[in-house]
């Protein structure tokens, strides 16, 4: 591909666009929707439906530059302990309203840094949590941890609770990115920290990568994907750096020349996928790669393959239950979010028996279709649209929409079938977003509506 058509491809298909791990997504939210809501649509889940949990903890030891997360230092053990007593303070008031015991297979740790909760503090969540839940033999239990500040005997507690599975961030590991990025990280201390949890019992890895970030090149990605793989991670995701230092204010310390152009950053994603399957990882969806053996892979061959908030995921429940500071929750009804901010979310739940829900977005029949039509296109990378309830729909002007995609050879029209092509992979959720009647209307009314999620942009 020349480069004059990847800068053709950048005017056509660059911009901000949502990774859609939700429809609608977190950009149609409103405080329309709050506890009361919340409420009612737990209370009216089937007694017998099984649940996924996630915990937010919003801390971290030292913050990068290039982070869109909701996060903050919190240099108090008492504080970062009282704040383990919030979650499962919140846990209880989720499952007076849900009811004691159901199923969860999947549970993930998530922040910020996790491994910021005191042990004593992570066991009194984990002992709430085997007690108002019935966790499966075969359950998948998560945590992010950050390699350069791994408390002393976190490994050995985490394979102790019974998690299996661990993700960590690298983003890259050339001296003068990460000296721009605000996070210096060797390759040693990422190393040690694989090994320590796998010591501990602890199979599944995860590692993060960022294309698009402070003086990167093509050269200097691959380098950093090729040393990785050498540690062998169960799975990879590789995320596009999103600048946005209007919304992230440390995000301004990053010099704007510094970072690469539109046309270098598709470059470097295909060079990073390029390494990594020549090393033996198989792509998976927009942004995941995965060992063949790994549960992911099958789950993708199989056809079972789920988006939600955690990204790409084998876990096949319908509700996911998110409980601390800027949570959200996955219900039949709609989307729920807690209070971001950690002082008024510990203050909502002190001074009111409710849950600390900030804003939300109910679910139409329509947007309970066309999320499934997006989440299928995500995962599998085509859908058809004579299939179930797809079928009564008219999707004309969706079909229309697809003809660029066509002429670029990014996407393959058969009758009612659509299929994106392995070149349109890195312009999936330009795809999917044909389907987003939401993102539409937004940008009718507010060009600028859709807020960036965490690490990635179009290209």
């Amino acid at each position: 591909m020349s480069a004059v058509s990847l800068s053709d491809l950048v005017l056509r298909y660059g911009g901000n666009l949502p990774r859609y791990t939700s429809y609608p997504t977190a950009a149609s939210f409103t405080d329309a929707v709050g506890p009361t809501q919340a409420e009612q649509w737990l209370r009216a889940l089937p007694a017998d439906a099984p649940v996924s949990l996630y915990f937010h903890v919003p801390f971290c030891d030292e913050l990068c530059r290039f982070c869109g997360c909701n996060t903050s230092v919190m240099r108090h053990e008492d504080g970062r302990s009282a704040y383990g007593d919030l979650l499962r303070e919140e846990l209880r008031r989720v499952v007076a309203l849900v009811g004691p015991q159901r199923s969860v297979r999947h549970l993930q740790f998530g922040g910020g840094t996790p491994s910021t909760l005191p042990a004593a503090a992570l066991r009194q969540v984990m002992r709430s949590v085997r007690k108002f839940f019935r966790i499966e033999a075969d359950a998948e239990l998560a945590m992010e941890l950050d390699p350069r500040h791994v408390p002393e005997g976190y490994p050995a507690l985490l394979g102790e609770l019974g998690f299996t599975r661990i993700s960590l961030g690298v983003q890259d590991l050339e001296e003068k990115v990460q000296e721009a990025c605000g996070r210096h990280q060797s390759f040693a201390q990422t190393e040690a920290c694989i090994n320590a949890v796998r010591a501990a019992g602890v199979s599944g890895v995860n590692v993060d990568l960022i294309y698009g970030l402070p003086y990167q090149t093509e050269e200097s990605v691959a380098a950093t994907a090729g040393k990785i793989a050498s540690l062998r991670p169960s799975r990879l995701a590789v995320f596009g750096y999103a600048h946005v230092p209007w919304k992230q204010k440390r995000q301004r310390l990053i010099p704007e020349e510094s970072l690469p152009q539109p046309v270098e950053r598709l470059r470097q994603r295909a060079r990073i996928e390029e390494v990594l399957c020549a090393e033996g990882y198989l792509p998976i969806g927009l942004d995941h790669y995965a060992l063949p053996d790994d549960t992911l892979v099958r789950a993708m061959q199989a056809g079972t393959l789920r988006r939600n908030f955690q990204g790409y995921t084998t876990d096949s429940s319908t509700v996911l239950l998110g409980m601390g500071a800027s949570a959200i929750s996955m219900l039949p009804g709609g989307y729920t979010q807690n209070i971001t901010a950690v002082a008024p979310y510990a203050r909502a739940l002190a001074d009111a028996p409710c849950l600390p829900v900030a804003r939300g977005v109910a679910r139409t029949a329509e947007d309970t279709l066309r999320g499934r039509l997006i989440e299928e296109l995500m995962c599998t990378m085509q859908v058809d649209l004579q299939a179930g309830a797809a079928a009564e729909h008219d999707f004309a002007a969706e079909y229309a929409a697809l003809q660029p995609f066509v002429e670029d050879g990014f996407v393959l029209l058969d009758g009612s079938r659509i299929r994106v092509m392995e070149a349109g992979r890195p312009f999936l959720r330009n795809v999917a977003a044909v389907f987003d009647t939401h993102r539409q209307a937004l940008s009718s009314t507010t060009p600028d509506a859709t807020p960036q999620p965490r690490f990635a942009t179009a290209l």
